[in-house]
C-alpha cells in the first residue's frame, strides 16, 4: 500500500500546502514575518525585548523548512512511498515543533 492509497484529496493540495510553506519559510530565514510567530505577536513589548527577533524568525524559519521538505518529498514520490510514512511525517513533525520551542526559549534569547 502506497502513500497515494491513504489519501482521500487531490494530490495537488499537497503541492499548494508545500509553496506555501515553502513562501512562508523564505520569508522566516530572512529575518521578517515576527509577527506571524504564535506567542510572540502578542507578548508584551518587554517581554519582545528580552528575544532576539532575527534569530527567532531563522529559527522557526529553518524548522519550517525542514516540514516543507518532507511535504514535497510526500507530495513528489506518493505513488512509490509507503503508506507508512505517514506516521513517519507526524513524528518527524513533533520533533521539529519541539526542537523549534526549545531553541526559541534558549538559544533565541538576548
Amino acid at each position: 500500500m502506497t502513500l497515494k492509497d491513504i489519501s482521500n484529496g487531490p494530490s495537488w493540495i499537497m503541492w499548494v500546502v508545500g509553496i506555501l510553506l515553502a513562501i512562508l519559510s523564505i520569508v522566516f530565514i530572512s529575518g521578517r514575518g515576527a509577527n506571524l510567530i504564535a506567542g510572540y505577536n502578542t507578548a508584551s513589548q518587554d517581554e519582545k525585548n528580552k528575544y532576539d527577533t532575527k534569530k527567532i524568525c531563522r529559527v522557526v524559519g529553518i524548522g519550517m523548512a525542514l516540514i516543507t521538505i518532507m511535504v514535497f518529498i510526500m507530495a513528489l514520490w506518493e505513488t512509490v512511498l509507503p503508506a507508512s510514512i505517514a506516521v513517519v511525517f507526524i513524528v518527524l513533525t513533533v520533533v521539529d515543533c519541539i526542537a523549534v520551542i526549545l531553541l526559541a526559549n534558549t538559544v533565541c534569547k538576548k
